[in-house]
């Protein structure tokens, strides 16, 4: 019956290439920016728009558990905004990603932000407490135009 049994070095052996380490294949690459995007209805008119994504997941690339949160993300769209099912899909793809919550925020602006080129957007994303600390990281975009009009 010993057989049955994985012995220490096969053990540690799946620890050593799990996938919190770097180089291996237990994470997937960079997420790719396939956000769909539709006409805005009313681009003459400034309105907010606030899609609150609550079950986030992304892995931490440390330990290569998962992270999970709520991200919040708030705009006013320009000439396109984002349509939504491709969104769910694009934050599908940072279940099997690793890295640290400040990396996978600013990533995900960045990729709305060239999806969109929106007036301007927040990104809030709050994450659910590790070891009884609880993190939220928010990241905000402004138009060249925006900043112009807001200084008028």
């Amino acid at each position: 019956m010993a057989g049955l049994h994985p012995g220490r070095e096969f053990l540690n052996s799946l620890i050593e290439s799990g996938p919190h380490k770097s180089g291996t294949n237990g994470m997937a690459g960079e997420p790719q920016n396939i956000i769909e995007t539709f006409e805005n209805p009313y681009p003459q008119r400034d309105y907010v728009n606030e899609t609150i994504c609550p079950e986030f997941t992304s892995m931490c690339p440390k330990t290569g558990q998962p992270d999970f949160g709520t991200l919040t993300i708030t705009y006013v769209a320009d000439a396109v905004c984002y349509e939504l099912k491709s969104l769910k899909l694009y934050l599908q793809q940072y279940r099997n990603y690793g890295a640290f919550y400040e990396k996978v925020t600013n990533q995900i602006l960045d990729d709305l932000v060239a999806a969109t080129q929106p007036r301007w957007m927040t990104l809030r994303s709050e994450w659910t407490p590790r070891g009884g600390i609880r993190t939220n990281v928010t990241v905000e975009y402004v138009s060249n135009e925006e900043r112009t009009r807001r200084r008028r």
